[in-house]
């Protein structure tokens, strides 16, 4: 029942940054986690593929009564990313403005409102902020084409020079204020999604494959008690992609060796399986709801903009698997239950810092945890489905976590039905 060996893949979503900047985020974190609970974590130094494509490290964790070594496999994506945000600006900005409005007109924006309007919202927001730094450039641009009309200069002259003023104006914002408006970024990601949604991403497709044998292979290994895939954001989808093409590689992936775990966190299926061009992804969903050797537990916050909650991702994309079904388990996580509240007060409404909150570490103890999913002794499932009971081993004294442990391994599987995740959070709502 206990943890010893671990096994993370860890899918990140659409974040330049990559390797570097995640390590130290994930070291740093790692350190508030063991604080937390008065553990030792000790963590190594990323070790590199030869391919390029994967990093991995290892964490080990102790207490006084329990030790778990985690391996951690990071998923590499930044070099596609970075490739995508290097593209020239007019064209990224060009190309995504006749995405955003053939989603409108197709009905996909109306689908995506309806599923989680504020989703919908912020994928509004750069098309908007571009809108208004484009009036700004266009008035200025206008009062020299007046000016220079005053001084006599020819109208064809004018005209020209205040469209070119008006691009070098325009351009010189977008690029001197992206640190602040992330606004290019937010554009490449909306481009990215749409092609990789019309598969029209073949190095992204091909590197799916590749981890997807990577999953088998290390499910075939069997040398971890558990194999958690985890998905945050655009990784959800993604993960979810690796997790169902590993599994038509082989379908005893979770039955010859250790039990596999999907866990999405932050997630936004919809922005892929919306499309009417995804119907492999969608059914892949399929594939993934009705199989039993594979648990998916898919976390979700009302407070995160950038995920849709509350979201079933079988139902919500009009598959019916009837009896069969038995995933995901749907999990609402309310940050302000695990963060002080001076601090959440304090970037409650900075979104990507929100957003990344579901893989940072606690400032309170609680049955969600990243860190503990990641380095604790309590399988994922057991996690999800008996809450009081790990967060009671993760907090209590001796008898309270040897009574705990009595429950985990006793407890009969926990099946609840929902349809109003609101009404039950923060507790796992959904399994099947």
């Amino acid at each position: 029942m206990r943890v010893q060996h671990r096994h993370i893949i860890y899918v990140q979503g659409y974040d330049p940054r990559g390797l570097a900047q995640y390590y130290r985020m994930f070291r740093t974190e790692l350190r508030k986690f063991g604080r937390l609970y008065q553990l030792n974590a000790s963590i190594s130094r990323p070790q590199v593929a030869p391919d390029g494509e994967t990093a991995s490290w290892t964490i080990e964790t102790r207490a006084s009564d329990w030790q778990t070594r985690t391996r951690y496999d990071f998923l590499r994506w930044e070099d596609l990313i970075q490739r995508d945000l290097a593209a020239p600006i007019w064209g990224t900005v060009f190309h995504a403005i006749w995405i955003y409005w053939r989603l409108v007109f197709s009905g996909t924006f109306a689908r995506f409102w309806k599923a989680n309007w504020r989703f919908a919202t912020f994928i509004t927001y750069p098309h908007f902020l571009l809108l208004i730094e484009a009036v700004c450039s266009f008035g200025i641009a206008f009062a020299f084409a007046i000016g220079l009309e005053a001084l006599g200069i020819p109208d064809l002259f004018s005209v020209v020079a205040a469209a070119a003023l008006f691009l070098a104006i325009l351009g010189t914002v977008l690029k001197s204020t992206e640190n602040a408006t992330y606004l290019l970024y937010l554009l490449s990601d909306t481009i990215w999604t749409w092609e990789f949604s019309h598969r029209q991403r073949p190095e992204w497709d091909e590197r799916i494959d590749r981890f997807a044998q990577y999953l088998v292979d290390v499910a075939r290994a069997g040398e971890a008690d558990e194999i958690v895939v985890v998905g945050h954001s655009s990784g959800s989808f993604l993960g979810a992609e690796i997790v169902a093409r590993a599994l038509k590689r082989d379908q005893n992936l979770g039955r010859h060796g250790p039990r596999v775990v999907l866990l999405t966190i932050g997630g936004n299926f919809p922005i892929v399986g919306f499309h009417a061009a995804s119907q492999d992804f969608r059914d892949h969903l399929r594939l993934l709801a009705v199989e039993p050797s594979i648990d998916w537990i898919d976390c979700q916050s009302r407070k995160d903009v950038m995920n849709f909650f509350p979201f079933d991702p079988i139902a919500g994309h009009g598959i019916d698997v009837g009896a069969a079904r038995r995933n995901p388990t749907i999990v609402p996580v309310r940050f302000r239950e695990i963060i002080k509240p001076g601090h959440y007060k304090l970037f409650r409404w900075q979104f990507f810092r929100v957003h990344f909150q579901f893989v940072m570490a606690n400032e309170l103890p609680h049955a969600y945890d990243f860190f503990m999913i990641v380095c604790g002794p309590v399988p994922l499932s057991e996690r999800m489905a008996w809450p009081e009971a790990a967060l009671a081993f993760a907090t209590g004294d001796a008898i309270e976590r040897e009574r705990a442990w009595e429950t985990l391994e006793t407890a009969v599987p926990r099946h609840m039905d929902a349809t109003n995740l609101g009404e039950l959070e923060p507790t796992a709502c959904r399994r099947g």
